[in-house]
């Protein structure tokens, strides 16, 4: 891996340093500042000339994580990095993937364009929150799965008269492949959405009563979607309720809720750093996912075996 080379955002550089070590190989050096008027200026300290270039950084707002990332790839495009890859953990903007209303934008493909068009050959992705945002990009992506990192996690745990709920239609083939794997039921919660940000549980569909439910997801932001359907399985008969989600994004008084629910333990991957803890969270670690795909990558090597691919029936 003579021509290696990782380098890290400032948001990510707590991960970088995680993968930096489970490759073996320490992580490279660059400077970035931010300067008085906003403006945010990267300089690699080492030489990337022919080098493959893998840039660890999330995408989550503010608009500055992105920004960042954009300077780096462009940054080392310009000092003649061989390949460039951007190594998003969590790519921001994700839920703006259509037009649901008049006149709004799709910033999900605009923020695939910007990375593409800043230089980047390849992109490096965890759990979108639609696996159809590959085709947004106009340049290969490699969509890993938290799933392969939980599922070893639960397999361990043996969870007795288990199931397995999705919050939402839209996680329904996620919720599949878990309850395949767990050899487990499976379990909709239907709901609607008012307005952005807040959720109302409606039906259950599937057997609660005298079960523990496993409640997955890809992202928690407000935390009211997860925490109504922890409260709606309670009510009708669940015992103890667990929960993954792979983007702890945790905004407003979303930890605060998640505490005071009847929730058992949330499981967490650390594609976003935890800045609170709680009692109830656990954080479970995909650096080592990120790590095989990257040095697979740098090795031209297949990494479809660490796609732990929904294939539920």
């Amino acid at each position: 891996m003579s021509d290696l080379k990782i380098f890290a955002g400032r948001f990510s550089n707590y991960l970088g340093i995680k993968i930096a070590k489970d490759l073996k190989c320490k992580l490279g050096k660059c400077s970035i500042q931010t300067f008085s008027d906003g403006e945010i200026w990267v300089k690699y300290n080492e030489n990337v000339r022919g080098s493959d270039v893998f840039i660890i950084q999330s995408t989550i707002p503010p608009a500055d994580n992105l920004m960042e990332l954009l300077i780096m790839i462009d940054a080392a495009r310009r000092a003649s990095a061989r390949r460039v890859t951007a190594v998003i953990p969590y790519f921001g903007y994700a839920r703006q993937d259509r037009k649901d209303q008049p006149r709004v934008a799709i910033t999900a493909k605009l923020v695939a364009n910007l990375i593409a068009e800043a230089g980047a050959d390849r992109v490096i992705t965890m759990d979108l929150h639609a696996s159809q945002l590959q085709g947004f990009f106009d340049i290969p992506v490699d969509h890993l799965y938290g799933s392969a990192v939980f599922m070893r996690k639960f397999r361990q745990m043996k969870i007795p008269n288990l199931g397995v709920a999705s919050p939402d239609v839209g996680g329904i083939k996620m919720a599949r492949a878990y309850a395949k794997r767990l050899h487990s039921d499976l379990i909709l919660i239907d709901k609607r959405r008012p307005k952005p940000n807040v959720a109302e549980v409606m039906n259950i569909i599937g057997e609660v009563d005298g079960k523990n439910i496993l409640i997955i997801d890809d992202l928690i932001d407000t935390g009211g979607t997860f925490v109504n359907a922890v409260n709606a399985l309670k009510k009708n008969g669940a015992k103890e309720i667990y929960g993954a989600c792979t983007h702890a994004v945790f905004s407003g008084e979303s930890l605060e809720r998640i505490n005071n629910s009847p929730l058992k333990k949330l499981f967490v991957a650390d594609t976003l750093p935890m800045e609170h803890s709680s009692k109830k969270i656990e954080v479970v670690s995909v650096s080592g996912l990120f790590a095989e795909s990257i040095w697979r990558t740098n090795k031209n090597k297949s990494i479809s075996s660490l796609f732990d691919v929904d294939k539920g029936d």
